[in-house]
């Protein structure tokens, strides 16, 4: 029996450790060869000095298990760099079939603290970096679409965060490029749909190099005979929804975003209408408004935004 990613190519950005390995190594498992991209800087914040080993050593161990991998060291934030990637992946595999979208880093700072550099950073890494490699993946896959005349196979995984839908208090930057992330996902979505491609974004939530003091206080399976569990917060619980959607299975799955973690996926609902409003004049006036919108807002929840935070009361049952 074939594998669900026979014959397929695939980069991962941001793969040489954490969420971004463990699909990698999901997706080589079901049959895709993968471009594993880490610009290898250790420090969460994007600091340090950048390093090809964490990318060549996830790619080593595909081909030791028997797939076909090759690294790449660069940073996708840099337009230039992100072209490189993808015609890298077309050079050794032929084509580029899918795209997983992962690099980030963290400079987490309250809005009235945080400095432009670490407004700046984290937005070019993770929203430009996001942009960069899906313009040259999506002009690859047109100009084959264009040449055959017909659809081709194209599936795009972006990165977002509960961090955007729950509204992170500490996080600004990282929760408005989370955001700027699934908008990015729906418009590639409805533009990419006649070539054949599908664009979706997940929130996943796991216990990384980046997130290892925010989950600090969840306790791991213990040494007791339990340590064959899997983490409840294992990157591994992440990748198989990352496998699927980068799949034939997933066909009709496009423009989604999806919550996962834990043995547990959610699929969130795009925004409704709550209220409507009708001016009985030409235009509103001040007190129109207010007679309008106060008592609508009178009885609401203190605190109660459009933030969704009871996404992070979201488990496996």
């Amino acid at each position: 029996m074939s594998l669900p990613l026979e014959g397929r190519s695939a980069i991962v950005t941001g793969a040489g450790r954490g969420l971004g390995r463990a699909e990698a190594l999901e997706l080589a498992r079901l049959g895709a060869a993968v471009v594993v991209n880490d610009f290898g800087q250790p420090g969460r914040d994007g600091s340090g000095a950048a390093s090809a080993t964490p990318a060549e050593e996830v790619a080593a161990g595909i081909r030791a298990a028997g797939g076909r991998a090759v690294a790449h060291t660069g940073d996708v934030a840099d337009h230039q760099q992100a072209r490189e990637l993808v015609e890298l992946a077309v050079a050794e595999f032929g084509q580029l079939d899918i795209l997983v979208n992962n690099a980030g880093i963290l400079r987490d700072r309250m809005v009235f603290s945080m400095s432009e550099d670490e407004w700046d950073s984290v937005i070019r890494v993770h929203l430009k970096g996001h942009f960069n490699t899906t313009h040259f993946a999506a002009a690859h896959w047109r100009a084959r679409s264009k040449a055959a005349d017909a659809p081709v196979y194209g599936r795009i995984v972006n990165t977002s965060s509960e961090a955007f839908l729950a509204g992170s208090a500490g996080q600004p930057n990282y929760a408005a490029a989370k955001g700027g992330i699934v908008g990015l996902t729906t418009s590639t979505a409805l533009a990419l749909a006649k070539y054949g491609v599908t664009a979706n974004v997940i929130c996943p939530r796991a216990r990384t190099r980046m997130t290892a003091d925010v989950f600090a206080g969840f306790q791991e399976p213990a040494g007791d005979g339990s340590e064959d569990r899997l983490d409840p917060l294992a990157p591994e619980h992440v990748a198989p929804l990352v496998g699927y959607l980068a799949s034939p299975a997933a066909a009709q799955v496009n423009g989604q975003l999806l919550v996962v973690h834990g043995g547990m996926v959610a699929v969130v609902e795009r925004p409704r209408v709550a209220a409507k409003f009708d001016t009985k004049q030409d235009a509103f006036t001040y007190d129109e408004l207010d007679a309008l919108l106060t008592p609508h807002y009178a009885d609401r929840p203190t605190g109660e935004t459009f933030a969704a935070a009871e996404v992070l009361r979201l488990k496996h049952e």
